[in-house]
């Protein structure tokens, strides 16, 4: 006679075995239309999961984190049937869900086409029409893989090979498909309504790049129409404002095929890279950190100290020279922490904080690099604090009222801060763990910061706080970081010599604001589809003449601006004024200034602002006051 406690705290009482669909029906009818699952004893399972004792229950539906996940799971599910009835001879392999949808990998003697893809898009909904149960069932594992192979589908077999022989294995059926899950899964096809498939790329079968590279159809799938429409209007916005095509109507910078994973900069993309840099160097000068530069390569018994070697040499660039191996640093802390060495240090020198513009290399998969966003060869606004125990707490309430108003200048208003505690590998006592944990979460809450815990996501050395900031879209990027690490000095030796003359271990603080400063330019001109604030914009005034008598005026304005530290450019060619206007509007300047013979009569300049905006005419020192406050406010 299970007892079941539902999340009010209310309870129902059955008279024997019940499935969730039962107690949902029990409710109300409106609940048990709208259950997609259910949570017993906090494990996600099926409405048709049979509860034969008292259990606590959650009706899981389309308002759900978990329901939404559901849907996209069954919804992978629902294209693997529809390929499997377009295309017979297709071969399925995994359908995972990922973030805002799920993708498929199939295996088929030709390539999927953009007709295909609609045509399967079809299937999909004329399949979810047909509101087919989805029906769950258990086969040990060897009869699983006789079953797999008797249907030709020879990875899903290989798949179920690799799980243990002593273990069942769940399958699920609807109509005539039935696919390897462990679910859970919607009750029937009908609950998937809304969904999009995007688009086909290649994937190599299990990530091997040795394996045949197999075909990936990416979809989306939402609990509502409205909710389907929104994403797909933000993913229009979101090509609108891609930095790969930005960076080339602007002139930013370009990729190129001589030296892939490494960005070619162009003048006015490296101004804003250096906006930002210096923006950053400012940064490291007012808040006590002092600037250091490491070597590009380092040996490779250093890199075998570290770990690195055994666990990331595969990402990692080498050379040799006189029969030595060395490598590409692919992060700076070990030179950092060689640069902390030299020379005693006290307990009076810490916390020391270095902080480095520090260029790394990682050997990417070509596959995944992406703009500038993700990239092979990089620029960190690295930094390491060299700190007491006792010290962490400070240090990361100083750093994190730092890193928000770096945000902040940057046109970030909306963090996520999450806290990653230890994993269930790690090195180090559980005291040192509490402490460390406790501290990080202190800083956070000292700083008035909401925040989430990650369980299990920390470093193996210790636990990390992850600063995600939102962007217009609502799309998140994880940027900053603050690290507690003990294990670094420890196998690199470092020390400083304590209060009681004895040595002693620092605590290494891994940090960064902005991490990447490519990817972070890329995120920037996302965030303000190409028309970057005054500060960081490339060009921030152009001076157009009219006609040629103009000319030596406007060389006078442009060279007036320029002494005041402003980035200006100057437009005496011959075409019609709309023209020049016209074309610097598409470059997004902030200001353009027109001049004609009035202007120059009474030494004034007609403004016009970005997004079309005529301001009128006005004097030369009006409008280095105007750009100067837009400049020192960051708007």
């Amino acid at each position: 006679m299970p007892n079941i406690t539902l999340p009010d705290g209310s309870q129902r009482q059955f008279p024997g075995s019940v499935t969730v669909a039962d107690v949902a029906a029990s409710i109300g009818a409106g609940l048990a239309k709208a259950a997609l699952g259910g949570k017993v004893d906090g494990k996600l399972v099926d409405t048709s999961f049979q509860i034969t004792e008292d259990a606590s229950l959650a009706i899981v539906t389309a308002k759900d984190a978990d329901g939404l996940d559901m849907i996209r799971h069954s919804t992978a599910h629902l294209l693997a049937y529809a390929v499997k009835e377009l295309f017979p001879e297709a071969q399925v392999t995994i359908g995972p869900v990922i973030e805002h949808g799920f993708y498929y990998d199939f295996s088929y003697k030709r390539p999927f086409t953009p007709e295909d893809l609609a045509a399967i898009e079809r299937k999909m909904a004329e399949l979810a029409g047909k509101d087919e149960p989805v029906v769950r069932r258990v086969l040990p594992r060897d009869e699983a893989v006789a079953y797999f192979k008797s249907l030709g589908e020879h990875y899903k077999a290989e798949i179920i090979a690799s799980i243990p022989s002593n273990e069942d294995v769940s399958l699920y059926r609807e109509g005539r498909f039935e696919d390897l899950c462990r679910g859970p899964h919607v009750p029937s096809t009908g609950k998937l309504k809304h969904f999009k498939l995007m688009k086909v790329a290649g994937a190599y079968w299990r990530g091997d790049h040795r394996n045949e590279m197999l075909q990936r159809i990416y979809g989306t799938a939402w609990a509502t129409k409205d909710e389907l429409q929104q994403y797909l209007t933000m993913l229009e916005e979101a090509e609108k404002r891609d930095h790969r095509k930005l960076g080339r109507e602007l002139d930013l910078f370009h990729l190129d095929e001589h030296s892939p994973g490494t960005v070619f900069w162009h003048p006015k993309g490296w101004t804003v890279w250096q906006a930002v840099e210096q923006y950053m160097r400012g940064v490291y000068r007012d808040n006590g950190y002092q600037e250091v530069k490491g070597p590009q390569i380092l040996d490779k018994a250093l890199w075998e100290k570290t770990g690195h070697w055994d666990k990331y040499r595969e990402n990692m660039f080498v050379t040799d020279s006189e029969k030595r191996d060395y490598a590409l640093k692919p992060m700076n802390c070990p030179g950092h922490i060689i640069i902390f060495k030299q020379g005693i240090k006290s307990y009076r020198d810490l916390p020391l904080r270095y902080g480095e513009f520090g260029q790394c290399h990682r050997n990417e998969p070509s596959g995944g690099l992406h703009g500038i966003m993700r990239v092979r060869a990089f620029t960190q606004d690295d930094g390491h604090i060299f700190c007491l125990e006792d010290q962490i707490q400070s240090e990361v309430v100083a750093f994190t009222t730092l890193l928000q108003k770096v945000y902040r200048d940057f046109g970030f208003t909306d963090i996520i801060y999450k806290l990653s505690t230890r994993p269930e590998k790690r090195i180090g006592t559980e005291e040192s763990w509490d402490r460390a944990e406790a501290a990080l979460a202190n800083g956070l809450k000292a700083s008035g910061c909401e925040f989430e815990y990650l369980p299990g996501e920390g470093a193996f050395y210790g636990p990390k706080i992850e600063y995600t900031l939102k962007d217009a879209l609502g799309r998140e990027w994880q940027c900053g970081t603050i690290q507690v690490d003990p294990n670094l000095p420890e196998r690199l030796d470092a020390e400083f010599v304590g209060e009681d003359g004895s040595r002693h271990r620092p605590i290494m603080l891994h940090r960064a604001i902005v991490g990447s400063l490519e990817r972070f330019i890329g995120i920037l001109i996302e965030q303000h589809a190409g028309a970057l604030p005054v500060w960081l914009a490339p060009v921030q005034v152009v001076v157009a003449g009219i006609t040629d008598a103009q000319a030596d005026y406007v060389q006078q304005v442009a060279k007036t601006l320029q002494k005041q530290g402003l980035r200006v450019e100057t437009d005496l060619r011959n075409e019609k004024i709309t023209y020049k206007i016209r074309e610097h509007a598409l470059q997004k300047l902030p200001y353009i200034l027109v001049v004609g013979d009035k202007e120059k009569a009474s030494g004034a300049v007609a403004v016009r602002a970005r997004g079309n905006k005529d301001l009128g005419v006005m004097s030369l020192e009006s409008f280095s006051d105007l750009i100067a406050t837009d400049v020192s406010s960051k708007v």
